[in-house]
Parts: structure tokens; sequence; C-alpha cells
């Protein structure tokens, strides 16, 4: 994409719908008399009285606990300078959606014309009230320095300039991991810095605290090294004067271990990367150009280690790997600070995330698989969905230990789980099925185990212990995936391979598939093929055989025809009659099942009621009580239709079977969805709250209403397909299923199995 196309796609993208990129939703209902009456005058009062007696009452009933201001002057916009805080709106406005996105953080963004320091710190601290936190940004350097420090002590809530330690955490994990690589102590290196502005100076600050001796350090500006004595030094650029005749940054280089550029573009020429120390490591983080280009610092260093940042190089600064899950842990308890056991607490935390396995997210946002910890991987990506809860806790831990937290925590662990709400929007639902399957974890089959996103589900249920995977597929394939994706699966230890390569093994099932399937129309010769070309067969019969304990396919193959391998081989369950498909929807409020999407394309009333029962059985699997809407196109009796007069036959027969059950029926959607119109229109029904299990009448309505929800709104988020009905816990996933939706319905088979 040319500079001229990329610049038309930017300006499109912050004009198109409702100009800019954020916007204020109430969290409330709005819609009758009373709501307003609760909402304002006169219901506020009552919250007013109770803050108005206990300050610390304002994190219940206000959002100021999860609202942060991020606030600028404008005089230092990434790379465009003083262009003032009306141009700099953009850019506070892609600050919000950051927090947002990424922690779940409420933002107002206010930009200040104002340039006198004194004044602007007077004016935000002003602001106390209004937030749980400030983020400084874009403000220019020596001020930012007398801002953030004067609103630190004037003010009791956390105050952070994100240019100067969002930046300085990120670089310092960058640095610690890749001192491990390189096998040097960080007291022992030799650092020669480019740069002198508010984030270098904050990258200095925390790296000495973390162990970096200051008589190894060298820093330059404009002007050249900074000694002592040299006339102009501020205070801050003064610690970091150096008794030392060297002039220039040609002069700092020779034998230092590691360079740090926040300066500017060229700067480090590639005969002064000649002189380092063995195997160098090069933040050169000026954008958008670095002090120099990592291809032309690995001419010259091919045992160098380099990032900048820019996202078109690997290891890319950015401090968008720290600064919401920062904020999101001192929100969460209260803190009146961001202190330096915080900061350090966010760096360590950064780092030993870039050592674990990879995210399948991560690869769907960047378009590549993740390589594997190393010279090429120092640091997390944004995208990673663990970054929450991985630095949020920790933050939230060294603010509870270094006596800054208003709010402690008192389980960490609940603490970590909730945060994955951020993450997945099924991580709330699945909580329960997640603790019961890490009770009795079992083996499951995977019939596609060559595939990316299954590998990563399996690392992920051997990381979660829920589960040992059993991956079908072709041996070599599975390990070269497994090495190339970063994950610590190793076959033999915490999983197994079934190869599809191995004649063996085809010889060992073949003629019992054959015996189970012969008066299904399959000959010798098929039975043979289709052993060894379909592996829902062989995951089916490791199922049938009792090898593994359930089993999980669908990623290659149409649904009709996994599902006739699944019946052939393990067959319906005792007592039942059908199959059913079910799918789980996120929306932003609440989850719905929706049966059946998949399976029975006109239902008998005697199949309504089967897929009914077994629904409600799985939904109370998640610790849920099912409230079932039987849907139509009529409400009680409006139409006599045969879709109509199946639901209401229906109706009687799931009341005599489960008379506990809460559903009601024949009824239309809106109806069954809301109360305030059940309340209205039909105050007898039967559903004493909203419906959260949609039984529709045919496999049309199912699947129109599932993916059009799922999609319009739902952000594409479900798990499914649950098959209901099966011998053995055997589900079938859909082609699009990502790694998380494949460990979800792992943690699902596990618990059906242990319950079986």
């Amino acid at each position: 994409m040319t500079d001229e196309h990329f610049k038309n796609a930017a300006l499109k993208y912050h004009r198109m719908g409702k100009p800019g990129k954020i916007a204020i939703s109430p969290t409330k209902p709005l819609e009758t008399q009373r709501d307003l009456s609760l909402a304002y005058s006169p219901g506020v009062a009552y919250a007013c009285e109770e803050i108005h007696n206990n300050p610390l009452m304002a994190a219940e009933y206000t959002a100021r606990a999860n609202l942060v201001g991020v606030i600028t002057n404008g005089t230092a916009v990434l790379g465009l300078g003083n262009i003032g805080p009306l141009a700099s709106k953009p850019v506070m406005e892609g600050k919000a959606c950051l927090f947002k996105k990424f922690a779940g953080i409420d933002v107002f963004d206010i930009e200040l014309n104002e340039s006198d320091p004194d004044k602007l710190i007077d004016i935000i601290a002003a602001m106390e009230p209004t937030f749980g936190g400030i983020n400084l940004e874009d403000i220019k350097s020596p001020e930012c320095f007398q801002v953030e420090a004067a609103l630190r002590k004037r003010m009791s809530i956390p105050v952070f300039h994100d240019d100067q330690h969002g930046t300085a955490i990120v670089a310092a994990a960058a640095i610690l991991n890749a001192l491990v690589i390189v096998k040097k102590e960080i007291k022992d290196v030799k650092m020669t810095v480019s740069g002198a502005g508010a984030a270098a100076i904050a990258c200095l600050d925390l790296l000495v605290s973390m162990g970096m001796r200051k008589e190894n350090i060298l820093v330059t500006d404009i002007e050249g090294v900074i000694y002592i004595d040299r006339p102009g030094l501020d205070k801050s650029r003064k610690a970091y004067a150096r008794d030392t005749q060297c002039r220039t940054l040609a002069d700092a280089m020779p034998d230092a271990d590691i360079f740090l550029g926040l300066s500017a573009g060229g700067v480090l020429k590639p005969e002064m990367l000649a002189t380092m120390a063995r195997q160098p490591i090069i933040l050169a983080m000026a954008n958008p150009s670095p002090e120099i280009l990592p291809e032309l610092a690995r001419e010259v260093r091919p045992d160098c280690i380099i990032g900048t940042g820019r996202s078109d190089y690997p290891n890319q600064v950015n401090n968008s790997l720290c600064f919401p899950f920062i904020f999101r842990g001192a929100l969460d308890v209260g803190a009146s600070t961001i202190n330096e056991a915080m900061k350090q607490a966010a760096v360590t935390a950064l780092a030993h995330l870039a050592r674990e396995a990879s995210s399948d997210i991560v690869a769907r946002a960047y378009g590549e698989t993740n390589p594997e910890f190393g010279p090429e991987y120092l640091i997390p990506r944004s995208f990673d969905p663990r970054l929450i809860t991985s630095i949020s806790p920790a933050v939230a831990e060294a603010a509870m230990a270094s006596g800054v937290a208003s709010r402690p925590i008192n389980d960490m662990d609940a603490y970590r789980m909730e945060l994955e709400r951020f993450v997945y929007q099924s991580g709330a639902i699945m909580r329960p099925v997640f603790e019961l399957a890490k009770n009795s974890p079992k083996r499951i089959a995977y019939a596609e185990g060559e595939s990316h996103r299954v590998l990563r589900a399996a690392q992920a249920t051997v990381d979660e212990k829920i589960g040992y995977p059993v991956l079908i597929g072709r041996l070599e394939v599975i390990k070269a995936r497994i090495k190339s994706i970063g994950l610590k699966l190793v076959p033999g230890e915490n999983c197994e391979v079934i190869n599809l390569l191995d004649d063996s093994y085809h010889e060992n099932i073949w003629e019992e598939y054959f015996t189970i399937a012969c008066r299904s129309g399959v000959t010798k010769s098929l039975a043979q093929e289709q052993v060894r070309n379909q592996p829902g067969v062989i995951a089916s019969m490791l199922l049938r055989r009792g090898e593994v304990d359930a089993m999980l396919c669908g990623l290659s193959g149409e649904f009709a025809e996994n599902l006739k391998i699944i019946d052939r081989v393990i067959g319906l369950k005792s007592g039942t009659k059908t199959y059913a498909a079910m799918q789980i929807i996120f929306l932003p409020e609440k989850q719905l099942f929706v049966c059946d999407t998949h399976v029975n394309y006109d239902p008998t009333v005697e199949q309504i009621v089967d897929m009914t029962l077994m629904a409600a059985e799985e939904v109370r699997r998640f610790g849920i009580v099912p409230s079932v809407a039987l849907l139509s196109h009529s409400n009680f009796g409006s139409a006599n239709t045969p879709s109509a007069l199946k639901m209401r036959k229906a109706l009687q027969l799931i009341r005599d079977a489960d008379p506990e059950l809460i559903v009601d029926g024949e009824i239309q959607a809106d109806i069954a969805l809301s109360q305030s119109r059940r309340e209205r229109e039909f105050p007898n029904s039967t559903l004493n709250a909203d419906a959260n299990l949609l039984i529709m009448p045919n496999a049309d309505a199912a699947n129109i209403a599932y993916s059009a929800m799922r999609v319009a709104a739902g952000g594409d988020i479900s798990i499914g397909s649950i098959i209901l009905g099966t011998a053995k816990p055997a589900h079938i996933v859909t082609p699009s299923a990502t790694a998380r939706r494949i460990l979800n319905m792992t943690a699902l088979a596990v618990v059906e199995a242990g319950q079986q």
C-alpha cells in the first residue's frame, strides 16, 4: 500500500459512519419513567449522599473506578511535534480505544489548550474527583517531568506519563529477555544511549532500579555525550552525567553490550555498531525511522539482537503492550499511585510471557505464526490475549505488597479468572466447566491433529490441566508445526500422536470398523480407505474402543458426513431417539443457547421434546438454570400453522417429562427475550426470566437466527456445535472454529465424559 493510499484509508477510517473513534453508552436501562427516576432525580440523590458520607463508595455507585483521563496539551505528539491540543485529539481517541479494547477501561480524552506547566498542573489536579487514574500523553520534555512529579504529589490516584514509563517498561522487558539469550547479567553490561528525552530518562531510571549500574551507562543527546560539568544540563540529564573523555556517540560505542536509541533516524552508523561487544543488543526506537535499520545492522553484526518501534519488524517496542494492563491492575485495587514496584512487576510479567507458547489470536491478528522465544521474538505482540491475565495481576499484587492499594484483592486466582472476560467473551460462562474438567482430566482425540488451531488448543488443554490430547495426523507434520508455532507439546510425554502413515495401526482397526459399518453400505475396500483417509473414523474408533474418553472433529469435511461417522461408530445414547446440534452465542449482556442448528431439518413433536430435554441438561452443565422458549411465529395460539401446533403440542410433553423445567411456548422471540414485553403483553407466561435456551421449529430458523445473531451482535464469538444425544462425548466444531472455541469444546467434552 502506497503512502497516499494509506493516508486516504486512514482518513476514511476516521470519517466513516459517525466521525471519530469513541462514543459514550449508558450501562443501565433507560426505557421507562421509573428508570429515569432511578438514574436521575430523585433516585440519584441517595447515591450522592452515600458518597458524601464515605468517598470510597464512589467506586460502588459511579464509573469512576473504571474511568481514566487521557490528558494532553499536544506539545509533543507522536512524531508530529507541537501540533496543539485540537490536532492531537485523534491520537487521544485512539488511546481511548486501546484502553477499552485491551482492558475494558473507559476513557475521557481531554485536550487542554495550556502550555504553562504550573497552570496545566492545577487544571489536571482539579479533575481528581472525576477519574480513577490519569494517563498523561504527548507533553513535551522537560515540562512532562515537572507535570507528572507535581501531580503524583498532589493527587491520590495513579498518574502515569505513558510516553515515559510505558516505553520504559516494554524496553526493559525486551532487554531482560535479550540478556537471557546472550547469557549476560544486567549488573555487568555496558549501555550506550542516544537520546535524553522523557522516554529515554524513564528507561534509564527503570533499568537502574532493576540492577543496571549507572557507571556502566553513557548517555548522548543532540549535543553529544552527557558528561560531568557539561553546561546547560537540566536535572534529569545531570543525573546521568559521567566523568568521561567521550564526546560523541561514536566515542561512546566501543565495547557497549546494549544500544538504546530514542533519538533520530540514522544516527547509529554501521562502523559504530562494529565496535560493540559480542552479541550486541540494539533497541533502535526512533520513529518513523529507527537509529539503524535492522537489515543494515545485521549486515555489519549478524550476531546482533535488534528491536525497533516499528510494526513491520520483529520485536516492536510498543507501549500498548503495557499501559492498559497496568491501569487495569491499579484501578482494580484502588491504587493511589503507580510506583516503582508496580512498574518492575509489569516488566517481569511481560518478559516471562514472551517465553511461553504463542497464541492463536496473535497469529490471526498479524496473519502469521508467532516464532518461539528467541532473537526474533523478545516481547509479546499487542494482540496477545494473555497480556491482561499476566500483567494486571502482577501489578495488583505489587500495589498491595507496597501498601498503595485501598481495595486489596483477597482471591488472586479468582481475579485472574475474572480478567478473562476482557479476553474471551466465553470466559465467564466456561469457568465452571473448566473447574469441573480439572477435577477429572480425560484423553481427547482430535481428528484434525495437524491443524494449527487444534495444536494451540491441545497446548492450552495441557496448560489448563484438563486433558491429554491424542492428535491424529502425520507424525512429522505435527512435530514440525509444533516447533514452528513454538508450542511445548512433546509426543509421548504430554500428548500422543496417532500417525496416519502407520500402516500397522490401520490394520489394527479397519476390520473392526468394517464389521460395524458393513450393513451401512461400506465394503472392505471402502472401510480400508476411510480408516486411512478420514481421521474422523479413527477418532470415532478410538472413542468406541475406550482408548480415548471423548473426540472432536469438524474442521474438515461436511457436518453431515462427520455426524454420519459418529452415528455409525458411536451411536445414540440409550433412551434417546435423535441427535441435535446446539450453539452458544455470546451477546454483549447475555449468552443464548440455540437448538437445533444442523441435524433435524423439520423435527417432529417427539424430536422437539427430546432435543429440549437434552439441551436443558447441557445448559445446566454450565451452572446456568435453563429458561426455555419454544419459538414460533405464533404467540400462544395466535396462529394454527403446522409449526405453531408442533411447538404447542411439545410444551405439555416437555412439562410432563421435566416438571421443574422453566419452559413456555409457542412464543415469538421478542416476547421470550424481553421481560417488559412479556409483562405487558402476556403476564401469564410461565417464563419468569428471559429465555436463555431457544428451541427452533426447524433447522432453517435455527441456523439463520444463530448465524445472524453471532455476526451482527455477538462479535462472531460462539461455542459449538455441541452434539446432543451421542452415546459417548463426540462433538463437531465448525470449520471456522478458533483455538479458543476448540479448547472450550474440549472442556465440555471432558466434563461430559466424567459425568458419563
